[in-house]
């Protein structure tokens, strides 16, 4: 694919981390736009265009109903199958925080399952995200650990370490900030989280699981591992000095890019056409 891969980032009212998911598409290799939601509504034939979508964080419509819920509906009934069809074409899209929240409510997470019709009408609901387990809102860095065995692109190589790592090492590393009050990850019934656990769609999980989440799961793609969505913000994380403790990180530790960094890395590069380890 020539040139730089185009990534839109869609916001609307209330949104407040699109400013920093387009600077990570952009450090990543990409010419990032913003857009405002109601404008793709009406001309959907922008994502023609588009090799990489990013639904960032924040409060869309003030989270009025629930969060994420007026813009997931928007995204479910006007856009679903403008969407499908990206993804079909190959087009890569991720969801922080309250994108993970609209992308499981309008369907695209976690997608059609096998054997299912991949038409352009949105599946059921299987899985939410709802209160915390404390009935808080959470602000802090959390612990993950990324799922080796999972099918998605954008953490490729993100549990690959030297042999002499140890896992104090890697537990320094891998901290992902959180903010969100409907964090915890539920499914209609235990037969879906065994079920995107056998297709490898469990993408990271909570090493403490602070917020309750079901099998402490923190994110989950979908059966193509192009669509990927988190409730950690991993644009948060684009510089080593974002680390809560950086000042104490020695050389070896920042060495490379940021696992936040390097999740939006490996979809430029497949977006590019380029194999990601």
């Amino acid at each position: 694919m020539p040139g730089k891969p185009t990534a839109l980032v869609l916001r609307a009212a209330g949104t407040n981390c699109d400013g920093e998911m387009v600077r990570a598409f952009e450090l990543a290799g990409a010419d990032a736009q913003l857009v405002h939601l109601d404008r793709l509504i009406e001309n959907p034939r922008l994502l023609a265009g588009a090799d990489l979508i990013g639904f960032p964080g924040g409060f869309s419509y003030g989270d009025d109903i629930a969060s994420g819920r007026i813009f997931a509906m928007k995204v479910r009934e006007r856009l679903y199958p403008a969407l499908k069809r990206a993804v079909d074409d190959g087009c890569l899209i991720i969801g922080a925080c309250n994108g993970f929240q609209v992308m499981v409510q309008c369907g695209l997470l976690p997608g059609p399952q096998s054997g299912e019709q991949s038409g352009e009408t949105p599946p059921p609901q299987r899985v939410s995200l709802t209160d915390n387990q404390d009935a808080r809102f959470c602000d802090r860095w959390v612990g993950v650990e990324f799922n080796p065995r999972s099918v998605c692109v954008w953490t490729r190589g993100l549990t690959d370490f030297p042999e002499d790592t140890t896992p104090a090492h890697v537990a320094t590393i891998n901290q992902l900030p959180v903010a969100h009050g409907e964090g915890r990850f539920v499914t209609a019934e235990p037969a879906v989280l065994k079920q995107l656990e056998q297709n490898g769609q469990v993408v990271l999980r909570y090493t403490d699981n602070y917020n309750g989440s079901e099998g402490a799961v923190a994110g989950i793609c979908d059966t193509t591992g192009r669509v990927f969505g988190l409730m950690p913000h991993p644009e948060r994380y684009l510089d080593w000095t974002r680390h809560p403790y950086w000042t104490r990180l020695d050389a070896s530790t920042r060495k490379g890019a940021t696992p936040g960094l390097r999740i939006f890395q490996n979809a430029v590069e497949a977006a590019k056409g380029v194999v990601v380890a």
